[in-house]
C-alpha cells in the first residue's frame, strides 16, 4: 500500500465506500454513510451476551465543536455491564435514543472535525475521556464541570460510545495518546485512571499527601490498579485489599506497602443493628479487619483515606478503620447500593464522606500526562477481538477477569500495533 506523509495527515489508497468492514481502513478523512456497532435496545436489557448485538447504524452526525473518532480500540469497564442490564438506571432514560452503544473508553483517530474545532486536526492519535457538558455554565466556566447541571458520561449517558467503528465526541475529550503504548494499551485506562485521580487528588483538603495512608478495596482491578500507583507515584503508602490469594504479588509489584485478603475476615455485607449480639461480632472482626491494617501502618496509624467502590459489602468496615478527620472518597456501588454504617464514628470522629464522579479534564489530562511520561503502567491484562466484545463483559460481570484492565480491537486489525502505518500494513 503506498503511503505518503509529506504533506498533512497520512494518505494512502482505499475506495471510498458507504460501509467499511470491521477493521477496514477508509481513506484518511473519509466518512461513509454507515458502520457496524454494537448495540443496545432497551427491550433487550440483560446480561451483556443476550443485550448486545452487531448492528448497522448511521454515522453520527457532528455538532460545531464535535469530532468523529475513528475507533482503534476500546476499553472495556463496568459501565458497558451496567448499560447492559439497565441498572443503576438505564441509559435510555437519559438519552431517548432508540439504541444505545455502549463504551467509555478508546483510542483512535481524528477523522473529521467540526468547524470551530481548533485544538485538533484530522489525522491526530488521542485517547479519549468520557466527561462531556455544555460548557455554558458557571461550574464549566470557572468551577468545576463535573458539578454542571449538563455533565454527562459518553457511552453511558449518551447513546454513541466507543464500541463502533466510529464514535462522535466533544473536542474537550480529547487528550494526545501515548505513542509508547499499543492501541490497545492506550484504549484501557482513561476512565479507571482519570476515576482514581479525581478521588485521590481532587477533593480538597483532602487530597491525598506525601506519607499518608490510604485502603484500596479491588486492588487488582482497573480501578485499584491505577489507585496503587498513583498514590505509590505520591510518596504515600497503599494497603491493598483483594479476595484471591493468586493476586497479591501482582498488587504488591505495583508498588503497595501492604496487602490484605478479606476472606481472611466475616464483616462484609449490610452491618446488624446496633447494640445487638450481630453487631457485637460484626464489630470484633471489623476490629480485627483494623488490627490488620495497624500491622501495616503502625499500631495505632489508622488510614488517611479509604478508597471505595464495591459499596455496600465493604462500606460499614470503611467508615470504621478510616482515621479521625480522615475521608471515605467513594465512586461506585458494586457490590449493591443500600449502604450502612455506624454514624456515631462519622459524627464522633468527623470523618467525611465523599462521593466522586469521574474527572474533569484538567484532571483527566494531570493523569494522562503521567501515563505520557510512563510513569505509570496500564496494567493491560486481556484483549478481546471486535467478535468476543459481549464475552469481555459477561468476564467482568462474573468477576472471572484477569487482574488489570481490558480492551478489545476494533478497527485495529491484531495486537501489538502503534502507528497507522503499521495497522495499514496489517491490513494488506
Amino acid at each position: 500500500m503506498a503511503l505518503d506523509t509529506q504533506n498533512g495527515p497520512l494518505s494512502y489508497e482505499a475506495p471510498e465506500k458507504d460501509l467499511y468492514e470491521v477493521g477496514e481502513m477508509p481513506p484518511m478523512g473519509y466518512v461513509p454513510k454507515q458502520m457496524y456497532a454494537w448495540t443496545i435496545r432497551k427491550e433487550r436489557h440483560g446480561e451483556p451476551d443476550t443485550a448486545m448485538l452487531q448492528e448497522v447504524v448511521d454515522i453520527p452526525e457532528l455538532d460545531s465543536h464535535d469530532v468523529l473518532v475513528l475507533v482503534m480500540a476500546a476499553g472495556v469497564n463496568y459501565n458497558g455491564v451496567w448499560a447492559s442490564l439497565g441498572k443503576p438506571i438505564s441509559p435510555f432514560d437519559g438519552h431517548k435514543a432508540p439504541y444505545h452503544i455502549a463504551g467509555s473508553d478508546a483510542s483512535g483517530i481524528v477523522w473529521a472535525v467540526g468547524d470551530k474545532v481548533k485544538r485538533w486536526k484530522i489525522g491526530d492519535e488521542v485517547v479519549i475521556h468520557c466527561n462531556q457538558d455544555d460548557g455554558d455554565d458557571e461550574e464549566c466556566n470557572g468551577g468545576d464541570p463535573m458539578y454542571s447541571p449538563s455533565q454527562r458520561i459518553w457511552g453511558y449517558e449518551t447513546p454513541d460510545g466507543s464500541f463502533a467503528q466510529f464514535t462522535n465526541v466533544q473536542a474537550q475529550q480529547l487528550m494526545p495518546r501515548p505513542k509508547h503504548l499499543t492501541w490497545e494499551e492506550a484504549a484501557c485506562y482513561t476512565l479507571t485512571l482519570a476515576t482514581a485521580y479525581r478521588m485521590l487528588f481532587g477533593h480538597e483538603p483532602h487530597d491525598l499527601k506525601p506519607g499518608q495512608n490510604v485502603l484500596v478495596w479491588g486492588a487488582s482491578g482497573g480501578l485499584g490498579s491505577y489507585a496503587i500507583q498513583l498514590i505509590n507515584t505520591a510518596g504515600a503508602n497503599a494497603i491493598g485489599v483483594i479476595s484471591d490469594e493468586s493476586k497479591r504479588d501482582f498488587v504488591m509489584g505495583l508498588g503497595a506497602k501492604g496487602v490484605l485478603n478479606r476472606k481472611d475476615f466475616n464483616c462484609w455485607g449490610q452491618m446488624p443493628t446496633v447494640n445487638t449480639p450481630e453487631y457485637a461480632a460484626w464489630f470484633k472482626e471489623a476490629r480485627k479487619f483494623g488490627a490488620a491494617i495497624w500491622e501495616i501502618t503502625g499500631k495505632g496509624n489508622n488510614v488517611d483515606m479509604v478508597f471505595e467502590h464495591p459499596g455496600e459489602a465493604t462500606f460499614p468496615v470503611s467508615t470504621f478503620v478510616c482515621k479521625k478527620g480522615g475521608m471515605v472518597v467513594i465512586c461506585a456501588g458494586t457490590s449493591g447500593f443500600n449502604l450502612t454504617f455506624d454514624v456515631r464514628y462519622m459524627w464522633m470522629h468527623q470523618k467525611r464522606l465523599q462521593g466522586s464522579h469521574f474527572a474533569h479534564l484538567k484532571q483527566a489530562a494531570s493523569a494522562n500526562k503521567l501515563m505520557v511520561e510512563r510513569r505509570l503502567d496500564p496494567c493491560m491484562s486481556e484483549v478481546f477481538s471486535w467478535a468476543d466484545l459481549p464475552d469481555a463483559h459477561m468476564k467482568m460481570l462474573r468477576n472471572e477477569h484477569k487482574p488489570g484492565n481490558m480492551s478489545v480491537l476494533v478497527q485495529a486489525p491484531k495486537t501489538g500495533l502503534r502507528t497507522l502505518e503499521e495497522v495499514l500494513e496489517a491490513g494488506q
